[in-house]
């Protein structure tokens, strides 16, 4: 059961609200005559939420916000004044309160504070919890300030049961999102349930979708359910969605907004709750102009959008990337590891990876480990088309980002590149950087989220 806390000094009001609170509310609730006893009830009792009087003799309302200020407390606090001096609630809120209210609203007003209060809460609760779900078992690999983001926009996102619009270019993990979306999402124990449109024939998209009915064309032996029924209480990833037909999209549409589908060959409607995440690498603002795309779809699909960021902008991600394929890759073909050395990676963060992103990188990591005789992985295996565009090139800095966030951007890079030199040997490397001691590259090891591979 909730536990609300009321703070004031006017016994006669304080019990009163206490009365209403469990009446009206069907809280448990204290009672505290000054802020020095609120502040010890709070040290040792389950405190929800909290009422608070401003105005008390002794120790005041503004005191007790800066105690839990102090404290680092998250119990929201609701503070009421019946002076009619709003400046000193908002005075309030800037100190931590959540809201405020009257002394003489009425208590419907004071219940619906609570409870939203309590909502806040939750949800600000489940945001950190995601968000450090998200740091230890996204599959998304990286630690550079564009992937922070991406894992941010993720942990905010996931929650909410609306359609998602995931855009990226070709081989930046958009399935890898649409994955975690799910995973942290309100169904991670529902089906996931991916389509590629660009794979459908334009004859069999609405079967493939929709499902059909026995007898519906030729070949349909058996009812079939499509991929809406199938990802029920789940989620249907619509990979490629800017590739689907213009006669698909319209049906796609009305799907979305009656939230059913009637299969082919049938007159029966049937029920859907399948969350959409939908991932493109076409600008839709462009395809719409061209009228290759409804844009009444876009702006259904175009609820929350998560953009993924291209591996030029993160390259300080590559050599943590280089290595997970390295380890996999070896692994799957019942070799011994091999180490990747630095002069190769020096190359590999010099290419501009236009054309597959993340994908071509994997598929040239697979080229140089079958290429290397050893257990080292030099610069004579990088493949000759990337020896030759990284040459001369400076690897590039990132883009469309602050000048906060490109500098430790490039201190990511100075750290990565002296480790790999040192063999990750952290007092070697703290002596070549010029810092203290190794206690000093720990902890800027720990800011950038840099662990040995």
């Amino acid at each position: 059961m909730t536990l609300v806390l009321v703070v004031d000094d006017a016994a006669p009001l304080a019990e009163q609200y206490a009365y209403d609170l469990r009446r009206m509310g069907n809280y448990e609730v204290l009672v505290a005559g000054g802020g020095a006893q609120a502040l010890e009830l709070l040290g040792g009792a389950p405190v929800d939420c909290v009422i608070l009087d401003l105005e008390m003799p002794g120790m005041d309302g503004f005191e007790v916000l800066r105690a839990l200020e102090r404290r680092g407390s998250q119990v929201p606090v609701v503070v009421y004044t019946g002076t009619g001096n709003y400046d000193r609630c908002i005075q309030a809120v800037r100190l931590g309160a959540y809201s405020f209210i009257d002394k003489a609203e009425p208590m419907e007003r004071v219940v619906h504070e609570i409870e939203t209060a309590l909502e806040r809460r939750r949800l600000h609760s489940e945001l950190s919890t995601l968000r450090r779900q998200l740091g230890r078992e996204t599959s998304l690999i990286g630690g550079s300030a564009p992937m922070e983001q991406l894992r941010e926009s993720i942990a905010r996102v996931a929650p909410v049961p609306s359609p998602v619009l995931v855009l990226g270019e070709s081989g930046t993990g958009k399935e890898l999102v649409a994955r975690d979306l799910h995973r942290f999402g309100p169904h991670p124990s529902g089906p996931f349930v991916p389509v590629n449109s660009a794979a459908l024939p334009e004859s069999l998209v609405e079967s493939e979708l929709f499902g059909h009915e026995r007898g519906a064309f030729t070949g349909a032996i058996a009812t079939r359910k499509g991929a809406f029924e199938a990802a029920e209480r789940g989620t249907l990833f619509l990979d490629e969605i800017g590739e689907l037909p213009l006669s698909a999209q319209a049906k796609l549409l009305r799907v979305l907004e009656e939230r059913q589908i009637t299969r082919l060959g049938g007159n029966r409607t049937v029920a859907v709750s399948a969350r959409i995440v939908a991932a493109t690498n076409r600008d839709l603002e462009t395809e719409i102009t061209a009228g290759r795309f409804r844009e009444d779809l876009f702006f259904r699909l175009n609820v929350h959008v998560v953009r993924l960021p291209p591996l030029r902008d993160r390259l300080s991600d590559l050599p943590a990337l280089a290595d997970q394929f390295v380890t996999g890759i070896c692994s799957r073909f019942g070799i011994r590891k091999k180490k990747i050395a630095p002069d190769a990676l020096d190359l590999l963060a010099r290419y501009d990876w236009r054309r597959n992103n993340v994908r071509e990188l994997r598929n040239v990591v697979e080229r140089m480990i079958i290429a290397a005789d050893g257990d080292t992985i030099g610069a004579e295996q990088v493949p000759q088309e990337v020896r030759e565009r990284a040459a001369g090139k400076s690897p590039a800095e990132p883009v469309r980002q602050s000048l906060q966030e490109q500098k430790a951007e490039a201190e990511r890079r100075i750290l990565l590149a002296a480790l790999e030199r040192n063999q990750w040997h952290v007092t070697r490397t703290a002596e070549e950087l010029g810092l203290a001691d190794h206690a000093s590259l720990l902890k800027i090891m720990r800011r950038h989220q840099l662990r040995r591979p």
